[in-house]
């Protein structure tokens, strides 16, 4: 008699399931009143939410010298939040797409969250160069159509660029999100009453889960992949190019799109640890998002991190190498310079404490990989602080070296982002389910054969 061989994914469901039980308990965080925890975060959200409101309308009211920036460091924490914020949303966009492509089963308990989490993340990120534009009101004036004296945008701004970039994001990452829901949002249609019933009824379309439906909704899925696959290192290159097509010193480097997207996957990878550890704890869901899962993430943000890890001394070498006096003037002043600190704590987290993701040992302890996932986010803000605010304020001209200060403003439009990430991924969870039911369903059944 042959022996049957395990299914090599059979950790990715743990414990003893029925359908009928999976279902439920994923069903759990939209059918059952919610945590605690989950009472909290949503109003901590909703009040950092309503700070940042205040921001932008004291910025709206009183303009941009409310904030810190000055000259030469006319791009302050605004452009740094920018970025940081569209790197933490590339791992949605990753989960989706590519591992989509390489049928890689451990992303079906990851997708929903992430993308969700990539869906808030663009939001958040959008918003900054909108107020940084200085008239608001004017923003279409960066759209791409003609005006009646028959003028376009101009190509050769980044801001341009940005807009671009961000369009293209939040509507692959919307796309992707809502496709993925289609199944999900019928299921709770049949099981809700009232205004919920109709409210499910009329986002799921119509979905009837017969064998067309379904074979649409694959073909649909797989090409969305392929289509968004480009996204995760295009758009986060594109942003890269806003630094690397100026000649600050620290800046002009054609090693920046490909450092750019290593980031991003490095803080998006961190950012949805951050969310996942938690979540996973909260609504008691160890038996689908199991130590497997956490750990390959641990190890994508390893490799990811190695990465940025790369550049950093590659950065050192060029600079060096080139023999361009300003360039090294720039690494000099970046590693002794007033914001030394914030270089070196950079350095501490991305290139050392990084190192102990080689060890399963700290890979499987949930408490230091929580820690370390906010670390690491907290790493790659200094670096994009490095990047913008110590390169741009020593240039080439000792007469335009400048330090930089922000203001309380610029604090609270980032923590007030912050606030309306948390608070949107909380109502989010509990309006719709944080994990694939139908795709765990299918893994349920798939493994179950085995």
């Amino acid at each position: 008699m042959a022996h049957k061989e395990p299914h090599p994914d059979r950790d990715l469901i743990q414990g003893e399931w029925t359908e009928r039980t999976l279902v439920e308990k994923l069903l759990e965080p939209v059918e059952k009143p919610p945590p605690r925890p989950w009472k909290v975060v949503v109003a901590v959200g909703a009040a950092l939410t309503l700070v940042w409101l205040y921001a932008i309308f004291v910025t709206f009211v009183k303009g941009l010298g409310t904030w810190g920036i000055n000259q030469p460091v006319a791009w302050g924490l605004d452009i740094v939040h920018f970025v940081w914020w569209i790197g933490i949303g590339h791992a949605g966009t990753l989960i989706s797409a590519i591992l989509v492509l390489m049928r890689q089963n451990w992303r079906d308990s990851l997708n929903r969250v992430t993308e969700a989490m990539t869906f808030f993340a663009i939001l958040a990120a959008a918003t900054f160069p909108l107020i940084h534009m200085g008239r608001p009101q004017h923003f279409y004036w960066v759209m791409p159509y003609p005006t009646h004296m028959a003028l376009w945008p101009q190509y050769k701004s980044p801001l341009s660029w940005d807009v671009l970039a961000i369009l293209t994001y939040i509507t692959i990452s919307t796309l992707f999100l809502y496709l993925g829901l289609i199944p999900d949002l019928a299921l709770l249609r049949e099981r809700s009453r009232g205004w919920r019933r109709k409210f499910y009824g009329w986002l799921s379309l119509g979905w009837t889960g017969n064998a067309v439906h379904w074979q649409r909704y694959r073909a649909v899925y797989v090409l969305l992949a392929g289509l968004a696959t480009p996204v995760v290192i295009s758009v986060h290159s594109v942003v890269s190019m806003d630094f690397a097509y100026g000649l600050v010193p620290g800046w002009h480097l054609t090693v920046f799109p490909p450092f750019f997207a290593a980031g991003a996957i490095y803080s998006g990878f961190a950012m949805a640890l951050t969310l996942i550890i938690p979540l996973r704890k909260w609504y008691r869901l160890e038996g689908v998002i199991t130590d497997r899962h956490l750990d390959w993430m641990a190890k994508v943000t390893l490799a990811s991190g190695l990465g940025v890890a790369y550049i950093y001394l590659l950065e050192i070498f060029i600079a060096w190498y080139a023999g361009e006096p300003a360039e090294w003037a720039q690494q000099v002043w970046r590693m002794t310079g007033p914001y030394a600190p914030y270089y070196w704590a950079m350095m501490l987290i991305n290139v050392v404490l990084l190192q102990t993701l080689w060890f399963p040992r700290f890979r499987k302890n949930l408490t230091w990989l929580f820690v370390f996932s906010i670390l690491a986010n907290v790493g790659m803000w200094l670096e994009r602080f490095v990047i913008v605010v110590i390169s741009l304020s020593h240039d080439f001209l000792p007469g335009n070296f400048q330090l930089y200060y922000p203001t309380w403003v610029d604090w609270t439009l980032f923590l007030g982002t912050i606030g309306f990430f948390l608070f949107g991924l909380s109502l989010f969870i509990r309006i719709f389910p944080p994990i694939a039911v139908a795709e765990m369903v299918h893994l349920f059944h798939r493994l179950r054969k085995h």
